[in-house]
């Protein structure tokens, strides 16, 4: 098998892990009472999140492997410099999706506690 190949069978596994999580995170979020509008945001903001760390982030990485670092590197280096729409609106926007994200990925035993906190 060469090198494509195996790099894009692991991202074809890491973006099948990804689904589901980012189906029940949008669940979770609509039984918030979240308006739809902000659900869409923050479950599309979490989506990019997983284009950096399958795409950009080394090694790959699974959202249930991302960190409080990987967020950091995201958003202070990587979504400023790759996303045409990246404002200060913007990344208060997915500020507030991590903290979302986050808090339920530790809720849901998906994270460490330590993790969600340190995101969170």
């Amino acid at each position: 098998m060469s090198d494509t190949t195996s790099y894009d069978a692991r991202v074809r596994a890491i973006r099948a892990s990804n689904k589901p999580i980012l189906d029940d995170f949008r669940t979770w979020l609509e039984q918030s009472g979240l308006a739809e509008k902000t659900v869409k945001s923050h479950v599309y903001n979490i989506s990019f999140f997983t284009e950096f760390l399958v795409y950009y982030d080394d090694p790959l990485k699974k959202l249930d492997e991302a960190n409080s670092s990987d967020v950091r590197m995201f958003l202070a280096n990587w979504f400023p410099r790759k996303a045409l729409w990246a404002s200060p609106g913007a990344v208060k926007s997915n500020i507030a999706s991590f903290k979302k994200f986050f808090q339920w990925m530790g809720e849901t035993g998906r994270v460490p506690p330590k993790t969600a906190a340190d995101v969170v």
